[in-house]
């Protein structure tokens, strides 16, 4: 083919496809038998990608069926690896998403049944695990899953990140593939920040608040949304893509600081006659976040329309020294085994004295860390042994109770208490 077409034109080479001639292609790549163009090989990419998304897009609805899926039992067992304690906010999680993925494989029997999306909100004290517990069961599912920060989100036309933003995320994290973002897990982190600031309506702009939960009802409700692929306003030309979130499970969590004076409140509105002060006296004043109900979220600041579209509330526990301790070491990702595993491939062994773990849990009950403190504490105490130990030729190392102690002097502890 090539031979007749380099004779008839002069001895040029020319494309086996469009058949333009070397001279006005950009270049002109070889093979056996004929040549391919740059602009050539460019389309044949394109229609490849859009028949291999195709591909996996058909695929998709197929990977997912009722006897693979784990079984709540199953999906708290694998949290149980990872998460010490909250076991109320583990069955809560499990059984949402059990009963969400169950949703997916519904089949019109013709009955008329129609199962509803169970969002979910989680409240507890920063720390106690509402992220991981997320995350962790989007590892297990193998399911598109990201995390979007709410304090970033503002109303449209304001500086900050439009609601659409939250399913750009998703999609990038499918690889673009919209079949598999529409059954992904959305988990919405630090709600409460975009609470109102009073229990009434607000009768100006909010931009951060009021009219960012409702921008968020058509996501969570399920609606047919058109999301910018490169993210807002810096590429207006972009073409949308059409996102259905009727099957994207919506995870809310947040600290709702100060939401304990709520609830108070209202348990202690009722407290009329000897009874009434019986009840009283059960109540766990040490955790009040156990009693939370949906009001108590309305008189928090977020609209009531936003609380019905999120039916399943849960609650995570303040974590107190035993979790703190279980934490450090018995996760199967915990802080001790990652600093353990960093330094196994350096050669080394690493171990600490057991009386480092106690020291490391009174520090962060002394500055009120939690959870993610302990790692911030460790890692002070960490930071010279990791900067000097892979140029010595030592096979085993143990961190010892004064060492522990003399590194934590060192550092000026304010700034582990802002961590």
């Amino acid at each position: 083919m090539e031979n007749s077409k380099t004779t008839n034109r002069g001895a040029k080479r020319t494309c086996s496809f469009c058949g333009r001639p070397e001279t006005e292609v950009g270049f002109l790549i070889t093979g056996l038998n004929g040549c391919i163009c740059d602009s050539c090989a460019l389309q044949a990419y394109e229609i490849a990608q859009e028949i291999t998304n195709k591909d996996k897009a058909a695929k998709s609805g197929k990977t997912l069926n009722l006897q693979e899926l784990p079984k709540p039992v199953e999906i708290k067992q694998f949290l149980d690896l990872y998460v010490i304690g909250q076991d109320d906010a583990k069955r809560y999680l499990a059984v949402s998403v059990y009963n969400h993925y169950k949703r997916l494989l519904q089949k019109n029997d013709g009955d008329d049944v129609e199962i509803e999306k169970s969002n979910i909100i989680m409240v507890g004290n920063t720390g106690t695990g509402k992220t991981l517990l997320a995350r962790t069961i989007a590892k297990m599912l193998h399911v598109p899953f990201t995390i979007v920060d709410a304090t970033v989100l503002t109303e449209a036309g304001y500086v900050g990140e439009d609601i659409e933003s939250i399913l750009t995320r998703l999609l990038q994290v499918a690889d673009y593939n919209v079949a598999e973002a529409e059954k992904g897990i959305v988990f919405i982190d630090e709600i409460d920040k975009i609470a109102r600031k009073g229990d009434n309506p607000s009768i100006t702009r909010d931009v951060s608040g009021e009219g960012v939960q409702q921008g968020l009802l058509k996501l969570l409700e399920g609606s047919v949304v058109n999301v910018p692929p490169q993210g807002g306003r810096k590429h207006p030309e972009q073409k949308m893509i059409p996102v259905d979130t009727k099957n994207i499970l919506f995870i809310c969590g947040g600290a709702f600081d100060g939401i304990e004076k709520k609830i108070a409140q209202r348990l202690n509105t009722h407290v009329v006659g000897y009874n009434a002060q019986q009840r009283a006296a059960q109540i766990d004043k040490n955790n009040l976040m156990q009693y939370i109900a949906p009001q108590d979220l309305k008189s928090f600041g977020l609209i009531p329309e936003i609380i019905g579209r999120l039916p399943v509330l849960t609650y995570l526990n303040p974590l107190d020294r035993n979790a703190l301790r279980a934490i450090l070491t018995e996760p199967k990702n915990s802080i001790v085994k990652q600093y353990v595993k960093l330094l196994e491939m350096d050669h080394v062994k690493l171990s600490f004295q057991p009386e480092v773990y106690e020291y490391i849990v009174d520090k962060a009950i002394e500055y009120k860390l939690g959870a993610r403190g302990l790692r911030s504490i460790v890692e002070t105490i960490m930071m010279d042994v990791m900067f000097e130990i892979p140029s010595k030729q030592i096979k085993e190392y143990e961190v010892t109770l004064d060492y522990a102690k003399e590194q934590l002097g060192k550092t000026n502890l304010s700034r582990l208490q802002n961590s």
